[in-house]
């Protein structure tokens, strides 16, 4: 059976993700989990850094203004860190990672699009990031890049605010 596919409905136009399920079970689940709860409706990119990846996924960002943008995490609390020996996917560009506070076991609702390769988050590289990569984008990387330059103001928080309308899932 193949992956669910993620639309993303941002803003700034529409792009789609291949979910890896099969083979990140608990971090893709979580993820799936999130958007059919309707969780990341409302939401907005905190945090956007040209050649290196666009971060979304937290609760206080439904505020696009508030200070406590990238400090939440989902109702439910943190999920275990997956780091599959079979499923050996780095950081490349247009993959979607799970964010954590560097602490084992501290991922939750926040993710990040990498936007170039960024193998030294690769949790099956030596190095304090641990960062698993759940799916992957299929369509409009064209959105990303739009996303990924937009422009900033102090924290990397985009200056004009960058909503997600919603987040669906077909095929889970």
């Amino acid at each position: 059976m193949p992956n669910p596919t993620a639309t993303f409905d941002t803003s700034l136009g529409t792009f789609k993700a291949e979910i890896y399920l099969e083979q990140m079970p608990i971090t893709a689940k979580n993820f799936i989990d999130l958007a059919k709860d309707g969780f990341y409706n409302g939401l907005h990119f905190h945090r956007v850094i040209p050649k290196f990846m666009c971060q979304f996924g937290c609760p206080h960002s439904k505020d696009p203004n508030s200070p406590r943008c990238g400090t939440g995490g989902p109702p439910h609390g943190t999920i275990q860190d997956e780091h599959n020996p079979e499923f050996k996917v780095s950081n490349e560009p247009g993959t979607l990672s799970m964010a954590n506070t560097g602490q084992p076991n501290s991922g939750g609702s926040q993710f990040f699009i990498n936007t170039v390769h960024n193998d030294y988050l690769d949790w099956f590289t030596p190095g304090r990031s641990k960062h698993p990569v759940f799916g992957k984008i299929t369509e409009g990387m064209d959105i990303v890049h739009n996303i990924e330059n937009t422009p900033t103001a102090d924290g990397n928080r985009p200056v004009t605010p960058v909503k997600m309308n919603s987040i669906t899932i077909e095929g889970a």
